[in-house]
């Protein structure tokens, strides 16, 4: 999650597992616990199963319906530990990767398609750590990797 600075707007940011795939997800109502899981869960329910492995938190209270999350999404919540962000270091670096675009202290807006725009960027921008492919092509290799195998057709002769 990344905040504005005095409370100025929030949103929440995903990215990791094997894509680094970016997820900016406006939060209207700042980093309370309700509109945070209202917003993961409808993020989720559109997201693939296999890109829907678990979730690694830090310690704030905006998480505090981190089990109304689990059932209704079936990913697991997980929590590093306090001061601990070597435990979630690629969402470290990717909201560093943000704060290029939302700098600290400044207001985040809530116009989900802007943060969309920042997110598409990031997805587009090759990474290192992914033989300097970009996340988005990795996402979709991985996508096309997990598609179900068509039925095999009878036919007779």
């Amino acid at each position: 999650r990344v905040g504005g600075g005095a409370g100025r707007g929030a949103a929440a940011t995903g990215g990791g597992g094997p894509t680094r795939f970016t997820a900016l997800l406006a939060l209207p109502g700042g980093k309370h616990a309700g509109g945070l899981a209202d917003t993961l869960m409808d993020h989720a329910k559109g997201r693939p199963a296999t890109m829907r492995g678990s979730l690694t938190w830090d310690q704030g209270t905006e998480m505090a319906r981190h089990a109304a999350l689990t059932l209704a999404t079936d990913m697991p919540v997980y929590f590093a530990h306090p001061h601990s962000p070597w435990e979630r270091p690629t969402n470290e670096n990717t909201n560093g990767l943000i704060r290029e675009y939302l700098p600290k202290g400044e207001y985040i807006t809530s116009h989900q398609p802007y943060l969309d725009a920042i997110a598409d960027e990031l997805n587009d921008r090759p990474r290192s750590v992914l033989g300097y492919y970009t996340p988005r092509e990795i996402f979709q290799k991985l996508l096309l990797d997990n598609e179900p195998e068509p039925d095999p057709v009878a036919t007779t002769g």
